[in-house]
């Protein structure tokens, strides 16, 4: 039997069509994803050389069998082992199999809610101090200061940093970097000889290598200290494997500390700048978020009881999430040959499920290009829940959305009770990288 007739793929991108379209897809995927999309069905393929197949599905059934019904045969693609490991280290965004479940395990308890209830406080305060210095009565880009905004909340809440703000400036100048030029790495694939020769891969591996000491150092000074701080870094520190009863590496302790950074900042500052865009855009849902704020803070001063009792505000975040998914596209590799939504697909097959396409896919949403809260209240959120990835899902699940979420929250709260948003575009301009990222967003706060 010939092995096309042994496997069944997806109706077929043409190689030659997708190489026309190569230099728009390494600018810009999302519209040629569109594109492809509205032409071949939910899910589509591409054959590369003799035996390479790639399917890419804004298909829920797809999503659903490759992170959490079978997500055992589907491991992180080669692409994000790989290329991500190279910058980032061995940390839970980037491992595998049993030892990424390993870590997982010793983690997890530090993301545990009443552990996250404990950094409110100085999350909080964290998120005034930066909120002090926002620029009133005229636009603003407001993805740099929503950036600031979030790195500064990682660096204080999780690891109440006291180092010099030139050193953390330092660790997010670093990260960019590393993250634009990784960004043109994958997507440029064939001048991989020439950023090999020009130098620019040794100059990214020695800024990760910066990146690397700076983030021992921290960890070096905290073990030495006697002081006691209540934050993620001595969770972390205190944790103590299973199998050994010993803590991890210093080395590992940096590859995780690196991903929370990473992971944490960038998808938060993202959401942000999204949901605060649409609120100006639509007043009447501002002020519903206004009147929610008010009533909550005459019920309670108790912020961790705040957050709970916040659910129009969350609504709003929600489907913001839902149109422009902070980690928009996520793929995997199955181990063994397998039947993924009817067809059977070789090993090695990289499928790329696009959150973005799958969370305005009008087979699951109505009205997919509208702004409407209210489908993540009341009945109506069972139903949108079933379709919704803003941080994954199954065991790879973002460990720090509970903290995401309450970032989030507290950072609009306190800016609606202050300001009336008003944006002066009605569209949204981005780049597709790792994360989805806002570009030229501009937003006028006036006080109320």
């Amino acid at each position: 039997m010939s092995e096309n007739r042994k496997y069944n793929y997806p109706r077929r991108l043409s190689i030659l069509r997708f190489l026309l379209d190569a230099e728009g897809v390494r600018r810009n995927p999302i519209p040629f994803h569109k594109r492809y999309f509205d032409q071949f069905g939910d899910s589509f393929s591409l054959k590369i050389g003799a035996s390479k197949h790639i399917i890419l599905s804004r298909d829920n059934e797809v999503a659903q069998y490759i992170l959490q019904k079978n997500q055992k045969n589907y491991h992180k693609s080669k692409f994000q082992s790989v290329y991500l490991s190279k910058y980032l280290g061995k940390g839970l965004l980037t491992v595998d199999g049993d030892f990424w479940l390993k870590q997982r395990r010793l983690i997890q308890p530090a993301f545990h809610k009443q552990k996250m209830n404990q950094l409110v406080e100085n999350m909080n305060a964290t998120i005034t101090s930066e909120l002090g210095s926002l620029v009133e009565e005229k636009p603003i880009d407001l993805f740099p200061v929503m950036s600031q905004l979030a790195f500064n909340v990682v660096a204080k809440s999780l690891f109440q940093l006291s180092i010099s703000d030139e050193k953390l400036n330092r660790i997010k100048y670093i990260i960019e970097e590393v993250q634009n030029f990784l960004i043109k790495e994958i997507r440029l694939p064939h001048k991989s000889w020439w950023f090999s020769l020009s130098g620019q891969v040794k100059k990214h591996l020695e800024l990760a290598e910066e990146n690397n000491q700076i983030i021992q150092e921290i960890i070096e000074d905290r073990m030495t200290s006697i002081e006691e701080i209540n934050d993620l870094l001595n969770m972390l520190l205190e944790t103590r494997y299973e199998d050994t009863g010993e803590g991890m590496s210093v080395r590992q302790l940096v590859d995780e500390i690196k991903v929370l950074f990473i992971a944490g900042h960038e998808t938060t500052a993202n959401a942000l700048t999204f949901t605060l865009h649409l609120l100006g855009r639509n007043p009447e849902v501002q002020q519903k978020v206004f009147d929610e704020i008010v009533e909550i803070q005459s019920q309670t001063d108790d912020i961790v009881e705040q957050l709970q009792k916040m659910t129009y505000t969350n609504a709003v975040l929600n489907e913001s999430m839902r149109l422009y998914p902070p980690a928009w596209i996520t793929d995997r590799q199955n181990v063994t040959d397998d039947t993924l939504a009817g067809f059977h697909i070789k090993k090695e097959t990289l499928i790329g499920v696009s959150f973005y396409e799958l969370h305005r896919n009008p087979k699951y949403w109505d009205d997919p290009e509208d702004f409407h809260p209210e489908r993540f209240l009341g009945d109506q959120k069972k139903q949108s829940m079933q379709y919704f990835y803003p941080f994954g899902a199954g065991p790879r699940m973002c460990i720090g959305s509970g903290f995401a979420i309450y970032e989030m929250c507290l950072t609009i709260s306190q800016i609606v009770k202050k300001y009336v948003i008003k944006s002066n575009k009605d569209f949204v301009d981005f780049n597709p990288l790792i994360t989805l990222k806002p570009v030229g967003v501009e937003v006028l706060f006036s006080k109320r």
